[in-house]
């Protein structure tokens, strides 16, 4: 029974502080009737023995999906409603993305730059026709595209622009997020992200997001600012989303004082927010593209940067790369997953039931509720908390009725389920969603 494995384990092995059996602990009274089956303990308990302590999961031991929903070691079924941070946007294992994967493994996963391979060059002319580039420069991870695009911009400022040598800045939105490399933390204004892994990058500055006038006053003043480097919709800080023309009024500035527009769509890219591109939204064509996540429909990692030749060639042979960047199986993958947001429609699915799933949420009668915001099937609810209830808490109890997300920052519920989503799916849902967040009143 959980209570007795949590009086046996938090007291025997593991410190109080620890995200995961601190939450254990504190919930163990709000968790299903049937409580934490033994075997989910058993994995957790593996994984806070063994693993590091960098995260701090939801209760919940999951082994398969298929579609919308995913399954736990106990057999119970639950809605996905963030995917695996909008990476997953094709819904769990499509058939045709894994076939892909299997097909390719079977005959050649991995040659490095080397050499040529027989798959790439397919994947890169259908990924640039689709977003209309020349040039893609195929990487593993999201935060390795975003480190890849500030490394092409400072390139093409000191190539093109002229800036000084080692005198190139990139400016980036307060509260951004693209990762925890070293570059992504430095350009952080999160002290969780960033305090404690100092000295950081130079050469990065920030400015508030959403405000265009700031951008300019940085313009004008500063000659060297090579890029600006932004989510069209700020994701991890908690669905923040713009005014309507920002990022094309961010552009034109930009190209008014001869600098680049970065646009990191890695969780609003591939459908997310009801168009290919968030950006889209805009009108804006950036000049330089990060794509990640939903670019392999969360099979296998794969991102990439997508730019015009007057930006990307200005790395030459040897000066980039990365062993498994652009290899057979992701390539393949990558390709099938592209494929699939196209003939499938998805950005037309997250536009049409986006707005269903906005007027469901924002028609719930809870004092709990304090706002819900986003765009296409990228949404989020505001939670009033107190002393009693926080959203983490709201979080844990949509787990027991079968409804799977997660709280950003603290009072934030991000919901992201696969674009495969259906109607009634959505419909139900829904329903789950409000009677959940009512149960609190």
């Amino acid at each position: 029974m959980l209570s007795r494995l949590l009086q046996h384990t938090c007291g025997r092995h593991r410190p109080a502080s620890t995200p995961v059996w601190t939450a254990l602990c504190r919930f163990q009274s709000s968790l299903p009737a049937e409580e934490l089956g033994s075997v989910s303990a058993q994995y957790i308990d593996k994984e806070e023995r063994y693993g590091a302590h960098n995260y701090g999961p939801l209760p919940v031991v999951l082994n398969k999906g298929q579609g919308v929903h995913v399954w736990d070691v106990e057999g119970r079924q639950y809605y996905d409603f963030l995917s695996a941070y909008s990476a997953v946007n094709q819904g769990h294992c499509h058939p045709k993305i894994v076939q892909a994967m299997l097909d390719q493994a079977q005959v050649l996963a991995l040659t490095s730059r080397a050499f040529y391979n027989d798959v790439l060059g397919e994947y890169e002319e259908y990924i640039t026709r689709l977003f209309g580039y020349d040039k893609v420069l195929p990487m593993n991870t999201g935060v390795e595209g975003g480190e890849t695009a500030c490394k092409l911009a400072r390139r093409w400022g000191y190539d093109v622009k002229g800036v000084p040598k080692n005198q190139a800045k990139i400016l980036f939105a307060q509260n951004n997020f693209w990762g925890r490399t070293l570059s992504a933390i430095s350009s952080s204004t999160d002290p969780s992200s960033y305090e404690g892994f100092g000295p950081y990058m130079p050469g990065f500055e920030i400015i508030p997001y959403n405000d265009l006038a700031a951008l300019e006053q940085k313009l004008e003043s500063d000659p060297n600012i090579v890029a600006y480097m932004v989510e069209p919709i700020q994701g991890e800080a908690g669905v923040v989303v713009p005014d309507a023309g920002y990022l094309r009024g961010a552009h034109q500035l930009l190209q008014k004082h001869n600098a680049l527009l970065i646009a990191d769509e890695v969780q609003t890219g591939l459908g997310r927010t009801g168009k290919i591109l968030a950006s889209h939204h805009d009108g804006v064509q950036p000049d330089i593209l990060v794509l990640g996540k939903a670019l392999s429909g969360g099979i296998y990692p794969v991102s990439a940067v997508l730019a015009n030749d007057e930006v990307m060639l200005t790395i030459g042979r040897g000066q980039h790369g990365s062993t498994y960047g652009g290899n057979p199986v992701a390539s393949r993958v990558a390709l099938a997953a592209l494929q699939v947001l196209v003939d499938e429609k998805l950005s037309e699915n997250a536009q049409r039931l986006g707005k269903v799933l906005r007027s469901q949420l924002q028609a719930i009668d809870s004092s709990r509720v304090k706002g819900v915001r986003g765009k296409g099937l990228l949404n989020a609810i505001i939670i009033e908390e107190d002393e009693k209830v926080k959203a983490w808490d709201i979080c844990v109890r949509l787990s027991e009725n079968g409804l799977l997300a997660k709280p950003t920052q603290g009072d934030i519920i991000r919901l992201a389920p696969p674009l495969v989503i259906t109607d009634a799916q959505l419909d139900e849902c829904a329903g789950i969603l409000k009677d959940t967040i009512k149960s609190f009143d």
